[in-house]
């Protein structure tokens, strides 16, 4: 396993968000973390990367307690897409190559320079690479810092809604492109999505959380009706379509 959360506590000025939480993910494992507003997906990846402290428990990357981590081990280990992105002024190939700086020690040398031109293809922003990010659409550059994100090759990559401003064909290439570089690069992925059916696309590992605990966690078979009424309140039926699971509301 290289990732393990056990018994995970978080709170607010002692408002309790997250309570016992508890997951562990093995090899090729892409998990979608759901459920409604305000119960704490987004909280629970800023534990995981240890922008918040936790109250209680441990997580563990390849067996090893993550808050002994330097920050520079960290972020060889675990990269984090936030939902709202902030341009920093340069140029999208600049921007992208800073997901390279825990490794570089002295200067930037060719084999950061291919794992940045590489990644802009795969992602499809080769032929924004010298654009400023100031000129970027929202889309694209939520697509920018995904790609920054990949070329840390972490262990665990934290995507925090990563296809929430992108339009339907973007996100479907996107989740195409992270997937096809986390099959290829052996990285884990922890997802926050509200989609379901982008979710049930993107994920073989899904953890349904109501009200700050874990209502649910496991394959596809706990996206099903009943946990859905259950967590969102929601009447659906659950259709297949070409192979795939497609949520319908009632």
């Amino acid at each position: 396993m290289i990732l393990c959360v056990n018994d995970i506590h978080f709170a607010y000025s002692s408002v309790p968000v997250l309570e016992n939480i508890h997951f562990s993910m093995d090899k090729g494992d892409c998990l979608a973390i759901l459920g409604t507003n305000g119960t704490g997906k987004s909280t629970l990846l800023k534990c995981l990367n240890r922008i918040l402290k936790p109250q209680g428990g441990t997580i563990l990357i390849d067996g090893k307690d993550a808050s002994r981590f330097s920050n520079r081990e960290l972020a060889q280990q675990i990269a984090y897409v936030a939902q709202t992105q902030h341009s920093i002024g340069s140029t999208v190939f600049d921007t992208v190559l800073l997901g390279r700086k825990p490794y570089i020690r002295w200067d930037v040398d060719e084999a950061d320079i291919k794992i940045v031109e590489d990644t802009l293809t795969r992602m499809g922003l080769d032929k924004f690479a010298n654009r400023y990010t100031d000129e970027l659409s929202g889309g694209e550059l939520q697509k920018v810092m995904i790609a920054r994100a990949l070329v840390q090759q972490p262990a665990v990559l934290l995507l925090d809604e990563p296809t929430s401003s992108l339009d339907m064909k973007n996100q479907l290439e996107t989740i195409a492109a992270i997937r096809d570089i986390v099959a290829t690069n052996g990285i884990y992925v922890v997802a926050t999505m509200h989609d379901l059916n982008l979710a049930l696309r993107f994920a073989n590992k899904f953890l349904l959380l109501k009200d700050g605990v874990v209502f649910a966690a496991g394959g596809q078979e706990i996206i099903n009706p009943d946990n859905i009424q259950a967590v969102y309140n929601v009447t659906v039926s659950i259709q297949n379509f070409n192979g795939m699971p497609v949520v319908i509301p009632a």
